[in-house]
Order: C-alpha cells, then structure tokens, then sequence
C-alpha cells in the first residue's frame, strides 16, 4: 500500500448530466491506483450499478469477481462483469449521492490486474432492496499497465455533480 498519494485527474459532470467518466492518459511511474466516486445516475431505481473497463476492454469475460453485498433482499456471488461499484439513482433520496472506492494495487505492473470495489448506494429507506451495500475482489485478465478508466452506468446517465477523482502512490 502506498504511503503517500498524489491527485492525477478529477471529474465533475456538470449540467445536463454525462454519459460516462473517463480518465485518460494515467501515467505508469506510481505503484497503486486509487478512483474514488460519488455519483448519482438517471434510471427511475433506487441504485443500479456502474460499468468500469481499462484501457478501453469491452469484453465482460476480461473481468471476472467474487463479491458480497447487503440490500436486505438478497446475498452474494461471483461472475463476469466490468463492475465498478453501485450508483444512487432517480428513486433514492433527493440529492443523495453514493460513494464509492476502487483500489488497483500494482497498477503498471506485467501481471494480470486485480482490484477491490468498496461502493455504497445510500437511500433514507428502511425498505429491504431500496439501498446497496456491495465489496468486490476483481481481477482483469491483462498485463498492460492501466492507462485508463471509463466509468459508465449500466442505465441512463451520471447527474449533474457526480464526481471522480483519481489518486496514485508511492
């Protein structure tokens, strides 16, 4: 784990709303890449979930993980998916962002990538399945140093205010 952290890119979607979050041009001299999100997307849900892929790698088999999550509804499981985290949607509270951390140790290495998924999607509901708690442990099945990010979510698009930020470390 690194000791110190440097900010290397930042987004914020303004008015209008965005259809993804891209980082690009993500510099291969650090040891870990940390994005840490907060976001909220349009689907008329309480939450969906939010596609990540590196360097631009659309194939799902790529991505592969096991995860455990809590809605109140339902448990855990494992798959084939470019998951990056749970995203509030149209249905949650009002002005209610998740928050969300993705942490890929080794980032520029020539191993195959593996990376944790930590993401809240809060809702002010004690309804079971209207809010997501979720931990993810990834690997992506390539050696390349990731060079981008791409956020996107599975539905609609990411709402005015939604932010990204990526930190690197030494």
């Amino acid at each position: 784990m690194a000791n110190t952290y440097t900010l290397i890119s930042s987004v914020t979607v303004g008015a209008g709303g965005a259809s993804s979050i891209d980082f690009t041009s993500i510099p291969a001299t650090y040891t870990d890449l940390k994005l840490v999100q907060s976001c909220r997307i349009s689907p008329a849900t309480s939450y969906d979930y939010i596609v990540l892929e590196f360097n631009g790698d659309t194939t799902a088999a790529n991505y592969n993980f096991i995860y455990l999550y809590g809605n109140g509804a339902t448990g855990s499981g494992s798959g084939n998916i470019k998951f990056g985290g749970y995203a509030d949607a149209a249905s949650a509270t009002a002005s209610t962002f998740s928050n969300g951390e993705i942490y890929m140790p080794n980032y520029a290495g020539s191993n195959q990538k593996s990376y944790a998924t930590d993401s809240v999607a809060e809702n002010n509901s004690s309804t079971s399945g209207n809010y997501m708690l979720a931990l993810h442990a990834g690997k992506w099945s390539n050696t390349g140093a990731i060079t981008s990010i791409k956020l996107t979510p599975n539905s609609g698009t990411f709402s005015q205010y939604s932010t990204g930020n990526i930190v690197t470390g030494k």
